[in-house]
């Protein structure tokens, strides 16, 4: 999936990249090593459809992307939404990117169970 981020088109990856930059996102960090579980904690917040989640989503799926936008710049797409029907829309696209994606459907799948 694509967005256009700061006046750039972004493409969306899911893959093994996403889940490393996740984790360095919105991972646990717990006395300075880095244990993951950046996927764990964040697929909560986009089934509530946390802004922030969201930001967070977004810019670990730009991992390989260049140029890269900017945390800032996320924000400010996010921001810049102008109705609920359009946020909503962008997580719903941004949930079935994650759903769709291989390297995800283990984690998914456990994670359901």
């Amino acid at each position: 999936m694509n967005l256009t981020i700061n006046g750039q088109e972004q493409e969306l990856n899911f893959g093994v990249r996403f889940v490393r930059e996740l984790d360095k996102v919105a991972g646990i960090n717990k006395d300075g090593v880095q244990l993951g579980f950046g996927l764990t904690r964040s697929l909560p917040g986009m089934q509530t459809y946390n802004p922030a989640t969201l930001s967070d989503v977004i810019y670990a799926a730009t991992a390989t992307n260049s140029p890269r936008p900017s945390r800032n710049d996320v924000d400010d797409y996010i921001d810049s939404i102008e109705s609920i029907d359009e946020l909503e829309k962008v997580f719903e696209e941004v949930n079935q990117g994650i759903d769709k994606a291989n390297a995800l459907k283990a984690a998914l799948k456990n994670m359901k169970a």
